[in-house]
């Protein structure tokens, strides 16, 4: 079963805490192995110094993973992060972020995804994770 952007949004809006949902996250595409998420800039979510908090960065990713699983698996599973690592580049300041989750090895227990954020209009990368799931369901 292939998902949509309808049954995507729904995932988000039925799976995730009342916080990451705060975070203003939309899905942009779903395919595949592969999610792309928009993380609206907002004034709070900077850090000091006016760039993008880590921390949204970092949830942003998290979340963009699990609809990669769910795009993979043609809905919404039970599954929980084992690792997440990420490497910040650039600053974001004033923009939107695009996240680009891609499933690197998807098998019956685990899965292992990459994950590329970027400024909306930049090609250079502003922050860039790893990371690996266990399936539960």
């Amino acid at each position: 079963m292939t998902l949509t952007l309808t049954s995507a949004e729904k995932i988000l809006a039925d799976n995730f805490a009342p916080w990451v949902l705060d975070l203003g996250l939309t899905v942009t595409s779903v395919d595949g192995q592969e999610a792309v998420l928009r993380l609206p800039w907002s004034n709070r979510l900077a850090r000091e110094g006016g760039g993008l908090s880590g921390q949204a960065l970092m949830a942003a990713a998290d979340t963009a993973t699990v609809l990669a699983v769910a795009a993979a698996r043609g809905g919404f599973v039970p599954m929980t992060t084992v690792q997440q690592s990420i490497s910040f580049q650039r600053a974001v300041v004033g923009t939107d972020v695009l996240v680009r989750a891609r499933l690197t090895k998807s098998g019956k227990r685990m899965a292992f995804a990459d994950i590329t954020m970027t400024a909306e209009g930049s090609e250079e990368t502003a922050a860039h994770a790893t990371a690996v799931y266990a399936l539960l369901g």
